[in-house]
């Protein structure tokens, strides 16, 4: 059991200390001084906690805790990047060549030098190993028979980046701020090589990294531990991380109010009012890359016309359920890009009119409505909002059937192209409009062997215009003409995509008394534990 003393060993010497659960009660008074705790619903991790694999939701926040990249975003503006491992660097004219001279202060936990061969070794095996994030470096043209050959160490300091074909600038930098970004210790990684897998099998539970902290120790469904990497360059930072699974929002907020836990990651919107009640509590949050949205697949007949398709758009009462049903946690967003990613959209450019919604659908030749079925996750807040969706459509003659099932089911279903309507959330891959603008616009291939199986193949929704301008913005060297692109793309997208873009996520995390120093990201991999701090 991970008791109070126990969270404040911290000597590497006792692997045994760090082993355990820390569970609620063992603590009645205060955590450790120096230890922070944070209850948090864990149990979505699969892949482990190497960068060239990790993408589960839990691992993209752990991860860039571990390890650091060339790039990361701008605290200030995160619609802008500044340089991590990286002092600076320099683009090619015709942004086929990026150079990067590294820092020369950076260590990693062994305390050894973070060198540039480092970084291109990193790059390699991501490509090699082709796990799930892969795609992220890939999409360059980066191949297992290129990428040595492109990405390259010029000297301990200097980083060779080569592409292809020439990309926006900003593209590839954003990239690059993705965990998979996350410079390894090859030495390191290379002595737990198994079988060519470039120490990928000890990596899923380990880490060699340069972050603010080193993996101590992961349990499924039960508790990750941390504890500080002593060349961090961080004196102040805690000294342990300890994320435990706590399912029930409610367990967690009884945690942090005795004391348990210092904080608290998964509050429902009623129990954050609680928490705001609460005079030593404070409560923080963030707009996240990660969009609501509801599907109208063009295989439905009725779906296809376009006055339908804003005719359900016009009927929603988007104010009605950011208010009603996702105060505190989601808000609307009508953009595919939503606010807080780079060309993110604020317009609010739809609104309930029932009498418009009904206008549209009878010149689209239904003026009593139709009948079709939507799919919906049974978590919340997806049921809630499903319902409220029924009622609105019903108001003009749409009868809705809900159909619903687990997240993973929907997803599958969709995928799949099962669905009539369906509602699902979309998080964005990196912090780049490309993410979502090729989500949700390019689809070059209708049929069942299309290779680009992302939202518009999952509906049919092909518009060529649309395609044609989500790669060129890619490719825009101009970055202010780039998020012109981007702008004028989602207007486009906003009239004429079987998409209506309903809500924006709203991450809220409550520190308990004596906390400060703890920021939410606009994404995931955003959020460092290094700045949090407890008196």
């Amino acid at each position: 059991m991970l008791t109070r003393r126990t969270l404040l060993t911290l000597t590497a010497a006792s692997p045994i200390l760090a082993a355990g659960v820390f569970r609620a009660g063992d603590v009645k008074a205060a955590t450790p001084k120096g230890v922070i705790v944070q209850a948090k619903q864990i149990d979505d991790l699969v892949s482990g906690f190497d960068p060239a694999e990790a993408y589960d939701i839990t691992n993209l926040e752990v991860v860039p805790n571990l390890y650091r990249g060339l790039i990361s975003p701008d605290p200030a503006d995160n619609t802008k990047v500044v340089g991590d491992l990286a002092e600076s660097w320099t683009v090619s004219k015709d942004g086929t060549v990026f150079t990067f001279k590294l820092k020369k202060d950076a260590k990693f936990p062994s305390g050894k030098a973070v060198t540039a061969e480092d970084a291109a070794f990193s790059f390699q095996r991501a490509i090699k190993l082709n796990k799930q994030p892969a795609f992220i470096l890939s999409q360059f043209g980066y191949t297992k028979d290129n990428v040595d050959a492109l990405i390259s160490a010029q000297d301990s300091e200097t980083l060779v980046m080569k592409l292809p074909a020439p990309v926006a600038p900003s593209f590839l930098l954003f990239c690059l701020t993705a965990p998979i970004g996350g410079v390894v210790e090859k030495a390191t990684a290379l002595a737990h090589e198994v079988n060519g897998d470039f120490g990928n099998g000890w990596l899923k539970l380990h880490s060699a990294g340069a972050g603010g902290y080193q993996m101590v120790e992961w349990v499924a469904s039960d508790h990750v531990t941390l504890d500080a990497n002593p060349h961090s360059g961080k004196p102040d930072q805690p000294r342990r991380i300890f994320i435990r699974h706590v399912p029930d929002p409610s367990a967690q907020l009884l945690m942090l109010q005795k004391g348990d836990a210092d904080i608290a990651r998964n509050l429902t919107p009623d129990l954050l009012k609680k928490a705001y009640a609460e005079k030593d509590f404070k409560v923080v949050s963030s707009g996240q890359a990660v969009s609501v949205y509801l599907a109208m697949n063009q295989a439905v007949p009725e779906l296809q016309k376009l006055p339908v398709q804003q005719a359900i758009k016009w009927a929603l009462d988007y104010d009605g359920i950011a208010t009603n049903i996702t105060p505190n946690m989601y808000s609307v967003a009508q953009g595919f890009l939503p606010p807080g990613l780079p060309g993110g959209l604020t317009d609010r450019l739809y609104k309930k009119d029932v009498a418009k919604a009904k206008k549209l659908l009878a010149e689209a030749g239904f003026p009593d409505g139709f009948e079709v079925t939507l799919d919906v996750p049974s978590s919340a807040p997806y049921a809630d909002i499903g319902q409220a969706v029924q009622a609105d459509l019903a108001a003009i003659g749409i009868k809705v059937t809900l159909v619903s099932g687990e997240m993973r089911q929907v997803m599958t279903k969709t995928r799949k192209r099962g669905h009539q309507l369906a509602l699902l959330a979309w998080g964005t891959d990196y912090f780049d409009p490309y993410s979502n603008s090729q989500a949700f616009c390019e689809n070059p291939d209708d049929g069942e062997d299309g290779k680009l199986k992302l939202l518009a193949w999952r509906n049919h929704f092909v518009d060529k215009e649309l395609n044609d301008m989500s790669l060129a913005a890619s490719k825009e060297l101009d970055n202010d003409k780039r998020m012109a692109m981007y702008r004028e793309m989602q207007l486009k997208f906003a009239e004429r995509a079987p998409f209506a873009m309903m809500l924006q996520k709203i991450a809220s995390a409550v520190m308990g008394k004596g906390v400060s120093g703890f920021v939410i990201g606009p994404q995931t991999g955003f959020t460092q534990y290094a700045d949090i701090r407890k008196a």
